[in-house]
């Protein structure tokens, strides 16, 4: 089938969604480059998205149109190419977050550079879901949300605290400024620890390039936001025991991941191959089968829906920081953040995605656990 008879079936997909080639609306497609058609159509999602990193077609408002796109499931009739459907296999295969691949896997997307993040996140270089309930800022925002973790936990003066996946020690830094906590914060990443260390500095917070499954302590809580999607799906299991085991009997571990509505065994090929290689965003099913004789569900806390005003957030200063990032990382890296960035605020607006904080304690809250909000 030539090229110019592949746009017919493509227009007809995308119409499903209320999508149009070449529309005025913000959410159409502009295609400038008739090679997109083959190749979303035998690639799938990483065809839509490579091509966009191509410039082979825009979009005035890229999250609209993944909105679009999920609330009418148009996902489902995408075909897998061969890189789709090894990523979909390698999985089933092999472990791709044993011990030596984590630490390359973080440093595929956390060690690109400091700078960008900085210049992308809020003040305290949170890289995960703010919570935006009375708050009209990002900044405002994570505050919110670390505050929000150490009422859950019930955090006093002196207790210790173990953040497994600490990136650049947000939380660290919070719980021990504002809770006067101890905290020991572990990551895989060089680029973090470093730069973890240098903003904890002065205050009881130890920062260790370490992989979660080796520490051996006991600690009066457990903390891990935004770590639970880079475990794998063979090691959820091994994620739960590692927490129990470093949680002492009376503690409480707080777990702040995103969701998924069904279990996959593998991500989005578009989000593995140029985001976040071998991660997994884990399933309720996932999740529980996974804590099964170690902890009581104490509290389970939605709200997905913050991630869509989190993101905009991100992507408005990345993209407002451009102009001092476009030398070091040039113009197709620009197109992939933006990708990166919009669609999945757009996919949290659909609710395709969620983002959960589970309150998880050892043996149950005599009396019950109050929920906080």
């Amino acid at each position: 089938m030539s090229t110019s008879r592949l746009q017919q079936p493509v227009s007809d997909i995308l119409a499903t969604a209320d999508v149009k080639i070449n529309g005025s609306r913000p959410w159409d497609l502009h295609v400038h480059d008739e090679r997109f058609y083959k190749r979303v159509l035998t690639q799938g999602t990483l065809g839509l998205g490579e091509s966009y990193m191509d410039g082979w077609w825009d979009c005035a408002q890229l999250d609209a149109f993944v909105f679009q796109a999920l609330r009418a499931d148009l996902y489902k009739t995408a075909r897998l190419g061969w890189r789709s459907v090894l990523s979909l296999l390698l999985p089933k295969l092999l472990n791709l977050q044993a011990k030596g691949k984590a630490a390359r896997n973080a440093q595929r997307h956390y060690d690109i550079g400091n700078n960008l993040y900085q210049l992308m996140l809020d003040k305290r270089m949170t890289y995960s879901c703010g919570y935006w309930k009375n708050a009209d800022t990002l900044d405002e925002a994570q505050e919110n949300k670390l505050d929000l973790i150490c009422r859950k936990i019930r955090l006093q003066p002196g207790k210790r605290v173990l953040d497994i996946g600490c990136g650049w020690g947000s939380f660290a830094r919070f719980a021990a400024e504002k809770y006067g906590a101890q905290v020991v914060g572990v990551t895989v990443s060089q680029e973090q620890a470093a730069m973890a260390r240098e903003r904890c500095k002065g205050l009881p917070v130890e920062i260790r390039l370490q992989d979660y499954r080796d520490v051996r302590e006991t600690f009066d809580h457990v903390v891990s936001v935004g770590m639970a999607e880079h475990v794998g799906y063979r090691n959820h299991r091994t994620y739960m025991q590692t927490a129990a085991r470093c949680l002492k009997a009376d503690g409480l571990f707080l777990l702040h991941t995103i969701g998924n509505n069904f279990s996959r065994t593998s991500a989005d090929p578009f989000t593995d191959t140029y985001i976040f290689p071998n991660c997994l965003i884990p399933s309720i099913k996932q999740l529980g089968a996974a804590m099964e004789h170690l902890f009581v569900v104490e509290d389970w806390h939605n709200f997905g829906p913050y991630y869509d005003n989190t993101l905009m957030a991100w992507f408005h200063n990345f993209d407002q920081s451009w102009p001092q990032l476009q030398q070091q990382y040039g113009d197709r890296f620009y197109r992939m953040w933006k990708y990166y960035l919009l669609s999945s605020a757009g996919s949290f607006r659909a609710r395709n995605n969620q983002l959960w904080q589970l309150v998880l304690s050892k043996k149950g809250i005599v009396g019950g656990y109050e929920a906080v909000r």
